[in-house]
C-alpha cells in the first residue's frame, strides 16, 4: 500500500469503526433489535399490528433485492463483499448513515435483514415500509411491525427519539 493510498485508507478505516462502535453502543444489532422488537410485539395492543387478508402484498419485503430465503451466495451477489463477516452473518457499511446486517441459518439461506439509518437521511418513509397506522410516541420514536404469515415473514420499523434518530427497519423470516 502506498503512502497515499494509506492517508486515504486510514480516515476511512476510523470512520467505519466509530459508525460500528456507536450503533455497538446503542444496542442496535439485529440480535437484540428482533429480541426486542419480538418483546414488544407481545405486549403492544391490536391497534400496533397488522394482520394480513390472505391475498395481502408486502409493502416492504426485500433490501436491495436480497430476499428471505436467498443463499449467501445469492444475497452476496446483489450487495457484494461485506464489510465484515462471520459464519452466519454478513455486515455491510453502505454509507456513513447507512448498515445493513444479513442472517444465515445453517443452511446458508437469509433468515433475516436488518438495516439501519443514522438520523432520516435516505430511511424509507414508514408508510413506504409498514404503511398507515403506526404507533408514534411523545418523544417522536415509532414503531409498527406487519406480519406475513402465509409468505412466512415479518417486517418491522422501529424509529429512536432523539435529534439524531436511529431507524430499523428489519425483515424476519417467522420462526
Amino acid at each position: 500500500m502506498s503512502h497515499t493510498n494509506k492517508k486515504a485508507f486510514f480516515p476511512r478505516l476510523i470512520c467505519i469503526s466509530l459508525f460500528i462502535a456507536v450503533f455497538g453502543l446503542l444496542g442496535v444489532n439485529l440480535g437484540s433489535t428482533a429480541n426486542a422488537q419480538a418483546q414488544k410485539a407481545k405486549t403492544k395492543s391490536a391497534s400496533n399490528f397488522s394482520e394480513p387478508a390472505s391475498t395481502q402484498q408486502p409493502l416492504y419485503g426485500n433490501y436491495k433485492g436480497v430476499t428471505i430465503g436467498m443463499t449467501t451466495e445469492e444475497a452476496r451477489a446483489k450487495l457484494g463483499q461485506p464489510t465484515q463477516s462471520v459464519e452466519d452473518q454478513d455486515f455491510y457499511v453502505v454509507s456513513e448513515t447507512e448498515t445493513v446486517q444479513i442472517v444465515y441459518d445453517a443452511a446458508h439461506k437469509v433468515t433475516a435483514i436488518s438495516i439501519d439509518y443514522l438520523g432520516d437521511k435516505g430511511a424509507p418513509d414508514f408508510k413506504a415500509v409498514v404503511g398507515t397506522g403506526i404507533q408514534t410516541n411523545p418523544d417522536g420514536s415509532m414503531y409498527k411491525l406487519v406480519r406475513y404469515d402465509q409468505l412466512g415473514f415479518w417486517v418491522s420499523y422501529n424509529r429512536t427519539s432523539g435529534v439524531v434518530p436511529i431507524i430499523t427497519i428489519t425483515i424476519q423470516k417467522n420462526r
